[in-house]
């Protein structure tokens, strides 16, 4: 499956959530993400343009990697995520049991050779729109120490791919937004 996305910096994050509650957007409660990122052992992914992270979301933790870009305009590429069980701490532990797990994969994958490279912060509202037939994923994010981003995405088998960027691209003018962002956050976050 690929991942077809499109991500804009937004001045006014407020302006967007009313026009896509307008356009009657499903909203979700906000949660807190936290994406932690791993380098291979044995090849750079900044050079091969791939991605590797263990996510918390709420209290749901998931591994994901992500392959290279596939096209110039969009965020578009192979990407396989897997949800990891929550076990439980010791009695008395301070940690959550979705941190727990977190640094119970980050232990295995050090041992492993990964590296860590970064952890990436944000607070995401996240909503679906119906558009041009699909249900588009939409999230706004606030992302510490980069500002406030939008984000629209589809899942896409390879064939269907440039009918969903052009989808995206559509619900992007229509919101008004121009000039997408492929690098993605951790790139962002390390350039900073």
């Amino acid at each position: 499956m690929y991942e077809v996305e499109l991500k804009f910096p937004v001045p006014d994050t407020r302006a967007i959530e009313q026009r896509l509650t307008a356009m009657a957007a499903r909203w979700h409660d906000p949660v807190e993400q936290s994406d932690r990122y791993f380098n291979h052992p044995g090849r750079d992914f900044a050079r091969t343009d791939e991605a590797l992270r263990l996510r918390r979301d709420g209290d749901r933790v998931v591994i994901t990697w992500k392959g290279p870009r596939i096209d110039t305009a969009t965020k578009t590429r192979r990407e396989i995520e897997l949800p990891l069980s929550l076990e439980l701490p010791q009695p008395g532990a301070a940690l959550h049991p979705a941190e727990f797990a977190i640094a119970r994969w980050t232990d295995l994958l050090e041992a492993l050779g990964f590296r860590p490279v970064a952890t990436v912060a944000k607070r995401r509202s996240y909503a679906v729109v119906a558009w041009q037939g699909r249900e588009v994923d939409v999230a706004l994010d606030s992302v510490i120490g980069l500002g406030e981003y939008l984000e629209l995405e589809l899942q896409a088998v390879e064939a269907d791919v440039p009918q969903a960027r052009a989808c995206l691209e559509s619900l992007a003018r229509e919101l008004g937004c121009g000039n997408p962002e492929r690098r993605s956050y951790l790139e962002l976050l390390l350039e900073s």
